[in-house]
Order: C-alpha cells, then structure tokens, then sequence
C-alpha cells in the first residue's frame, strides 16, 4: 500500500511524531508546525529539483527563474531548443545541461510519463527514474517526498536533514551513516514528515 500524506493528515502525523519522539515536540513547540512543502507534478519540477543538487535553495531558484525569463513556459520542447550557451546564460552547468536535456528527451520520446508515476510504489518510481543520467537517489527522494507525497522517505543524502538530525541527537560528526539510517527507522511510516520537521528546525535556525 502506498503510504501519503496530505493537508487533512499532516499536522496529526506531526503529533504522532512529537508523542513518539520528545525531540520533534521540541521543534513544534519552538517552532510550531513545519510547511507542508509540495511541488507539481511537472517537467519545470523536476528540472527545479536537478538543480539544486549540491548547490545553495537560492542559486536553484536563481537558474530557474532565469530558465522561466528565456522560455516563458518551462517544458521538454521548448528547453530541447535551447543551445547549451543559452542554457550556460541561465547559470546551468555543463552536468545540469547534460541532465536536463536527457529528462526533456526521455519524456519527448515517451520512455518516461510523469503521471503514470503517481501509482507506482516507492521502489518502481525509483527504478524508473535511476534509469536517467544525472538523477540519483537525492533527487529521487525529493521528487518523492515534494511531488508524489509519499510519506515514508528518508534522505540519507541530505546535508541539511542529516545536521539537523545530528544536532538534536547530539551525534558527532563522524557518526557513520548507517547509524543515522538506524535511527530514522523508528519514524516508519512517517520518515517523510519527521524530515519535515528537521528541515523546519535547519531552516529556522538559520534565519535566526
């Protein structure tokens, strides 16, 4: 069975985590509840998610609003268009180009539909989608989560997720990763939303 979350179970899901765990009741109590984020399921999406891989939320949304500016609608045709100078004007690197071009081809040619995604489990979306240059199991787990929803992903590959983690179980830095996997297993079935929380505590950190 597929396992979601939603506007009318989000905040339920977030007090069975606080009760579970007195570290996300501390987030909640500081910080109230965290955004819900989810984005659509689109091509712009999943282009938006390459791009912020190992680079700061900001620069991402830098390229992609330049990217929107040059193509006014961001889909698979009207990015195949574009020469990588033009892509290069719009801060891609030369990797995001290789990467965004493959995805926009793979869907122009129907070896990949995002819609047919949405009723397939974690695993095949993972399969489907690993098949693709440039898209790992960081942008996988985030298309998961933001897009699709699923409420069980944990995102090993992710720094911000991961520090704030550490943080509030005061683990060393060198704490290995499989510990941390270990210690994100007792927040099945909601690992989703318990990352959630750890985002909401990073980013609410920083601003301060």
């Amino acid at each position: 069975m597929i396992q979601k979350f939603n506007k009318k179970n989000f905040h339920s899901i977030c007090d069975k985590l606080a009760s579970a765990d007195n570290d996300f009741a501390t987030i909640i109590k500081a910080h109230h509840y965290p955004p819900m984020w989810t984005r659509p399921n689109t091509f712009e999406t999943l282009v938006h998610i390459i791009l912020e891989q190992q680079v700061s939320l900001a620069s991402a949304k830098a390229a992609l609003n330049k990217l929107k500016e040059k193509l006014g609608k961001v889909t698979p045709k009207n990015l195949l268009l574009l020469t990588d100078e033009e892509l290069k004007a719009c801060y891609f690197s030369r990797q995001k180009t290789i990467y965004t071009k493959g995805l926009a081809a793979a869907l122009c040619e129907g070896k990949l539909d995002l819609n047919s995604l949405e009723t397939l489990s974690d695993e095949k979306v993972r399969d489907k989608l690993i098949e693709l240059k440039g898209i790992g199991n960081w942008t996988i787990d985030v298309y998961l989560m933001f897009v699709l929803q699923r409420a069980d992903i944990f995102p090993i590959g992710d720094l911000a997720a991961v520090n704030a983690l550490r943080r509030i179980k005061k683990l060393p830095r060198e704490t290995p990763k499989d510990k941390i996997i270990a210690l994100a297993e007792a927040w099945r079935p909601y690992r989703t939303v318990a990352t959630m929380l750890l985002w909401h505590l990073y980013l609410s950190d920083a601003k301060r």
